[in-house]
Formats: structure tokens, sequence, C-alpha cells
């Protein structure tokens, strides 16, 4: 109809295809002199670039927040939110060289990731991999088209099935056909950001946890040693683990009057947030929601250990820190790593004990101590060659918070429980009081470091290779014997100086005399 109509307006005229930026566009060389032409031809053109563009582009018809089948997401390609606020589409985190395919908040000028899909594989050329709709599934294809992550569900429907990215951070596959029925979303599988809406929750007939898991360091998504998950046993409140075993952190039970964790009174200052905890038969989950959607706020598993929550400040563009739990670093568990030592008073807080040094370098650069300090000397007992036949010794630490995991035993004095220790070659470390014996086998984790006005602190002794202390104490032989040499020489030289001054005194008294003198005739 519109070609008709342009045949009858038009006297003469040629056209053709063209492409642009934003698609297709149709062009068009028309000669004729009315003024009628004159007025009809833009607008026929134009309603025929909007027909073309979208004949050519019917996959835009799902909205530029939609993966469909027909479509695939690579190199420097995003898919938007309706309203802006997230974005998904290949990242690397910091001076990383390793790209993921990850959330990230689209009003937020610091590129920000909330959800990571291939946490612990990598891609490294973005341009050859692809994350699009296969068999029914989103799947993330590698350079050499290999899958390495996908939805991994079951649909009937794979031909009508898309992928759309919700403005709350939610990414839902579903039917195209029965778009309220969500397939699959990334809510139900959080990674180390928790979103309004999302849910820490504990299926009851499955005992399985949806939880927060923190990153490696702040370079890699892998999964790290710390997550925030609902009590596992049931009851109504949260907790903090190390490598999911060792709890060092409680929110306390949920006070449905106050709607607050009663070890978290931060919940109290509240204008941001609307929290509600939820327990049935089938499951227990904790939830909430903005009463200002347009807040932009998040609470983050962090790799520091520690459960923060923050907010987007727009006026100075940057995150704030409203709180965190726990409130000190040397509460988190182990957070230094094997043989390190935590000081809240100290930047890092970390550091390696003496006789022992970083097992990676690179990794402490990142704050990343999980791996904690390896031996600088191997034991005698672990190679009696190395040692010269002299035994192992331990170091005193004073003041040290009291570690967990020990074994304890009655012993008559300290010598008999540092004998102990020195038997097995397991036992890394021993503490004594008053004819109690504690020694630590293996790893010693979650050392810290007290002030001084603590009444909490123990004495802890951690062994050490023989040649740990005689090269400290050749050390100090050479610094003391430098030190005496040089005040040695220096005395010598003084002496020789005061002897050289005196008979240079006692030979020419007169000549300095009568010099005096002369010199006074010569001025009267």
């Amino acid at each position: 109809m519109i070609l008709g109509c342009l045949r009858k307006t038009m006297p003469s005229y040629s056209s053709g295809v063209g492409y642009g930026r934003l698609g297709p566009y149709l062009t068009f060389t028309v000669t004729g002199d009315s003024a009628m032409e004159k007025m009809n031809i833009p607008w026929l053109i134009l309603s025929l670039q909007i027909f073309i563009f979208f004949s050519l582009n019917r996959q835009l018809a799902f909205g530029a927040d939609t993966i469909s089948a027909n479509q695939s997401l690579s190199g420097t390609q995003t898919t938007v939110s309706s309203g802006g606020h997230f974005v998904l589409g290949f990242f690397k985190p910091g001076n990383s060289s390793n790209y993921y395919i990850g959330m990230w908040y689209g009003k937020v000028n610091q590129q920000t990731a909330v959800w990571v899909a291939n946490r612990e594989i990598t891609v490294h050329d973005i341009h050859s991999s692809e994350l699009k709709i296969s068999n029914g599934n989103l799947v993330l294809f590698n350079e050499s088209q290999v899958p390495i992550w996908s939805t991994n569900i079951s649909s009937s429907s794979s031909n009508s099935v898309v992928a759309v990215l919700e403005d709350g951070g939610n990414l839902v596959l579903k039917d195209g056909t029965k778009s309220s029925t969500p397939l699959w979303q990334s809510l139900d599988h959080p990674t180390h950001t928790w979103l309004p809406g999302g849910k820490l929750s504990l299926n009851r007939r499955t005992n399985q946890s949806q939880l927060l898991t923190s990153w490696k360091n702040s370079e890699d998504p892998a999964p790290g040693l710390f997550s925030l998950e609902l009590d596992p046993n049931g009851t109504n409140q949260s907790f903090i683990l190390w490598n999911r075993s060792e709890q060092y952190w409680t929110s306390g039970a949920w006070d449905p009057q106050r709607r607050i964790f009663s070890f978290v009174p931060e919940m109290r200052l509240n204008e941001i947030y609307n929290y509600s905890y939820v327990s049935n038969e089938n499951e227990s989950y904790f939830t909430y929601s903005l009463y200002d959607p347009s807040t932009i706020s998040r609470f983050v598993m962090d790799v520091s250990g520690q459960i923060k929550k923050l907010s987007w400040l727009e006026s100075s563009q940057q995150w704030s820190l409203i709180w965190s739990e726990p409130r000190q670093q040397c509460e988190v568990y182990a957070f230094c790593g094997a043989f390190g030592s935590c000081n809240e008073k100290a930047l890092p807080f970390c550091n390696c004990l003496t006789g022992f040094e970083p097992k990676s370098e690179s990794d402490w650069n990142l704050s990343d101590f999980s791996k904690g300090c390896k031996r600088k000397t191997q034991l005698q007992c672990e190679d009696p060659t190395l040692a010269h036949g002299k035994s192992d010794k331990f170091l005193e630490m004073p003041n040290i918070k009291l570690l967990q995991h020990e074994q304890s035993m009655t012993v008559g004095s300290i010598s008999e429980c540092e004998s102990t220790c020195l038997k097995n070659c397991s036992c890394n470390a021993y503490a004594y009081d008053s004819g109690d014996c504690k020694v630590w086998m293996g790893d010693v984790l979650d050392l810290t470091l007290l002030t001084e006005d603590s009444s909490n602190g123990r004495t802890i002794y951690i062994r050490l290779a023989a040649s740990e202390f005689s090269s400290s104490s050749n050390k100090s032989g050479i610094i003391i014997g430098a030190v005496a040499g040089t005040v040695g020489a220096v005395l010598c030289l003084v002496v020789f100086a005061m002897l050289r001054w005196r008979r240079g005194t006692m030979r020419n008294p007169k000549a300095v005399e009568g010099s005096l003198l002369a010199s006074g005739y010569r001025d009267l």
C-alpha cells in the first residue's frame, strides 16, 4: 500500500537499502517538481524506513533487555535492563586478564559486579566467546565453543525460551509464551552480593542452603573461604562461616516485633530496608526490599570475611560503608591463614610469624591472605640432616588470643609440656598454664595479637627449626661485633690525635709564646 502510494505521488525515483550504526535504512533519489511531492516524500520515506528496520531486525521486538533464541552476546555487547539500572555482559575485574559474564550497576560510574556466571572457569577471548540460548538453557561458550557455564534446567519448550534482565537485577530465563513463570533466575543463585528481593534461605526438605560466598580476592570472583547463610540447624539466625565449617559470627535470633537480628543493633537505625523473615514447613528465608526503589544499596560478603552494607552516594560518586560485621577485622577466623598473625592496629593486618614467609606474595599484594605462610627452614623432625643433630626449638609469643582446636593434658611443668610437643612432629605449638598443657597439631590458625592491656592474652610457643635461632644469634653477634669494632676504631683515632697534639705543644712552647708577644708589640 505504501509503495502504491509512492508510485502515485512520485513521477520517478530510485531506491536502495543502506546500513548504519543503528541498522538498515532506505535511500531514495527522487525527481519531480510538484509541491505535493515535496510534502509527501519525507513521511513516506520515514514509514518505509521503520517498516524495513523492524522487518530486518525482528529480534529487537524482544527489547534490549532480552536475549532470544536467535541472539547471542559476545565481545563488548551488553544487555541492559529496561530502566538502565543493570547491565549484563563480559567484564574483567581489576587488573586481571580473565573475563567473566557478569552483571553490574548501570547507573554507577564505578563498575561494581553484583553477580557472576562463570566464577571458576574463565574466558580469555570475548570476541569468539558467546552467551546464547541453547536447547532451552542460557549457555556460555568459550573461545573454543566449549560450554563452560549453563543454567542447566530441563525445558520442554526450548524454541520459545528467552532470557530477560529485569530492572531489579534479576536475570530471568522463561518461556516467551508463559512469561509469568520463571524457569530459572539469578536471584536463586547469588554469588557475593545480596540484592533486594533475593533470599538467604534454607530448604527444610532437602537441607540445601542459598547463601552468599565471598570472592577469592579483588581480581578473582571464584568462591572464597567466607560465606553467609542461615543456620543449617533451622534456628532463626544467620552465621558467617570460614570454609563452610568454622562459625565465627552470628546475627543472633530474629526479633519479629522489632524486625531485627538481636546481635545486629545497626538494623534499628533503618530508613532504607524493609526486612522480613519467613519460616514454614518447606523453607526458612530472610529477605528485604527497599522503601525507595531508586536507592542504590547492597549487602556484600566481602573478601575480608565481613558482611558489609553499602549505599551509593550520588553527591560524592562513591560507595559509603554503613556497617560491617564482625566489626573488627581480626575477629574473622583465620583471616591471615596458617602461621600468619593478625594485628588490629597494624596495616596490613596480617604478618607472617618469625621463621615464616608468605606462600604467595602476589595473593598477599591483593590482600588475599588465605594461603597463609610457609616455613623458611624445615623442622629437624622432618629432615634431621638439615639441623646437624640440633633439636627444634620454640619461639615465645606473648599476649596471643587463645587458639581453638587444641589438645589438652595435665603435666607437671612447662618443660614437660614442651617435651610432649617435641616428641610429635605434627605438633607446631604449645601453651602452658599451671599444669594445663595445650598443644596444636598441623597448621596453626587464627593467631591474633592482643593489646597489652588485654586480660585474655596467653603466651604461645611456636615450633621452629634450630637454625632459625642460631641464625638470629649469628646476626646479633655480627651486629654487636661491627658496632664494637666501629667504637674501638673511633676511640683509637681520638687517642692518637690527642697524643700528637700534646707532643706538638711540649716541643714548641716558646715559639708559641714569642709569637703571641711579637704580635702584641706590633700592635703597640
